[in-house]
This record gives structure tokens, C-alpha cells and sequence, in this order.
């Protein structure tokens, strides 16, 4: 189902209407994946450490430097921006001169697709890392992203978020998430969280489910409550999720290949311990 069938009939869309939608939101997406001179953060990890640590079915998390990566800030209060999924090997070899293609993501642009690592060499990083897969788990995690190589992105709500590049009106902390749920039902666009939410709900592998107490209906016990997880839906998820998450590891390369505090080459200080 294609965005624009699922607007309110009232809304009675011809197809001209539709196309100009379509071109006012793909500009405003070329708007949105602008850099901006300011807000970024540069990589606090090597990028070679960086490429030796990551494993396959990793999540990379990217602290963007684009105007749209400041909407998604504001509205997930979080410093992360953009979600990838490592993929390792997972693709053929190289041609000569070419780089290896070990990330996928959804692109605003253009839209799921894969690429080299070295795209976010020069950002801040961090490593999500589930817990507990199989190798054959991790495959099919890996293989439902690739099976989504050239879908699109949802530019459903784009227009919405420029909104909070221009301008970033108070919004509850109850509506944010709301606010960044872009899904327009159609199977063939993606964002970024939820398409790695997806890949990993193929195996069943929890994120960030929402925690219900329920009564227990044990005559024995029948004060008694047990936890029950309930999944989001895959359009509600955000970068951050991952970040917060109790089920992936955070991996902090630096420290995972061997940081020892007494080779820093730290610069001379004076008797008072200044520079």
C-alpha cells in the first residue's frame, strides 16, 4: 500500500497531487541529509580498531551530523541518531579498488542499502551487540536485511520532522516516539530502527519490549503477578533503543582489543601538574 492510498479519503488526492507530494518530500529529504557545521561529534575509536572489533549482526549506532539527525535527537533525547547492522562478509568480495560493503541501512536518500564501513569512520560510534545467538540466528538476522537492499525509506512523516530542524517545539516525552513512528504500511519502505527491529524480530530476539505485570490465575497463588513481554511495533523503535537496551552488549573497541591506562602517551606537565 503506497503512502499517499493511505491518507484519509477525504482527502481526495489526484495523481498529480500525489507526484508533487512525492518531489516536495523528496527534497525535503535532500534537505534533511544536509551536514551541518556544527553538533557532531568526531570518533572518539580508530577506524581500524573499529573494523577489527565489529561481528557480524552487530548494531552500529551513528551520532549523525545531518539536520535531520538533530530532529531525531531532540525527539529520542538521546545522542545517537542513526542505526546500521554489520553484515561482515555476508556480501561477495570486492572488485579491485573497491571498498568491502559490511553495513546495511536505510538510507534517506537512498533508501536500504549497503556500504563501507569507512561512511562513519569519521563520526562518533557505538557497538550494540546481542547476546546469546547462534551463528545460524545471526544469519538469518543478516539475511533479512539484505533482503530488504533496495527497498525505500518512508518519507511518510519527513515533512513533520523538518519542523524540528527549523524549530523544536516542546513535544511530551509521551508523544516522541510517536512522533518518529514513519511506517506508512507499505512492506517495501523502511527507517533505519525499524528495519533492524525487523531483522531481529525474525529470531524472535528482544530490544525493548514493553514490560506487563499480569495476575497470575494459579489458585495457589493468586496474589501473585508475572512478567509478560509484549513487542513493539517495529515502526516505534528509535537508535536509542538499542543503546538502552538490557539484551545487546555495548562494546567499547578501545577497551575490548586491550586498553592498558599505563601506555598513554599523556603530553609533559609542569610540577603543578598542568599543561
Amino acid at each position: 500500500m503506497d503512502f499517499f492510498s493511505s491518507l484519509p479519503k477525504r482527502w481526495a488526492w489526484d495523481s498529480h497531487t500525489a507526484m508533487m507530494l512525492e518531489i516536495l518530500g523528496r527534497a525535503l529529504a535532500q534537505y534533511l541529509s544536509k551536514p551541518r557545521e556544527r553538533g557532531a561529534r568526531v570518533a572518539t575509536t580508530r577506524p581500524e580498531t573499529l573494523a577489527a572489533t565489529l561481528k557480524k549482526g552487530d548494531v552500529l549506532l551513528i551520532e549523525g551530523n545531518t539536520r535531520i539527525s538533530v530532529a531525531i535527537k531532540y525527539l529520542t533525547q538521546s545522542s545517537w541518531s542513526h542505526a546500521t547492522l554489520f553484515v561482515g562478509d555476508a556480501f561477495d568480495p570486492p572488485t579491485a579498488g573497491d571498498e568491502a560493503k559490511v553495513l546495511v541501512e536505510a538510507d534517506v536518500l537512498e533508501g536500504v542499502r549497503a556500504i563501507p564501513l569507512r561512511t562513519y569512520s569519521a563520526l562518533n560510534t557505538r557497538i550494540c551487540r546481542p547476546v546469546g545467538l547462534s551463528p545460524e540466528e545471526i544469519d538469518k538476522v543478516v539475511a533479512y536485511a539484505l533482503s530488504r537492499v533496495g527497498h525505500r525509506y518512508d518519507l511518510k512523516n519527513v515533512i513533520d520532522l523538518v519542523r524540528y530542524v527549523i524549530h523544536t517545539p516542546p513535544v511530551t516525552s509521551r508523544w516522541r516516539r510517536r512522533l518518529l513512528a514513519l511506517g506508512s504500511g507499505d512492506p517495501t519502505r523502511a527507517i533505519c530502527s525499524s528495519l533492524i527491529a525487523q531483522a531481529f524480530e525474525a529470531v524472535r530476539y528482544p530490544i525493548l519490549p514493553e514490560v506487563v505485570f499480569e495476575k497470575s490465575q494459579d489458585p495457589a497463588c493468586l496474589e501473585c503477578y508475572h512478567e509478560v513481554l509484549h513487542i513493539r511495533h517495529h515502526s516505534l523503535y528509535t537508535p536509542r533503543d538499542f543503546d538502552v537496551s538490557p539484551y545487546f552488549q555495548i562494546v567499547k573497541p578501545t577497551i575490548d582489543r586491550g586498553f592498558d591506562p599505563h601506555a598513554v602517551n599523556w603530553e609533559p606537565t609542569d610540577a603543578m601538574g598542568e599543561a
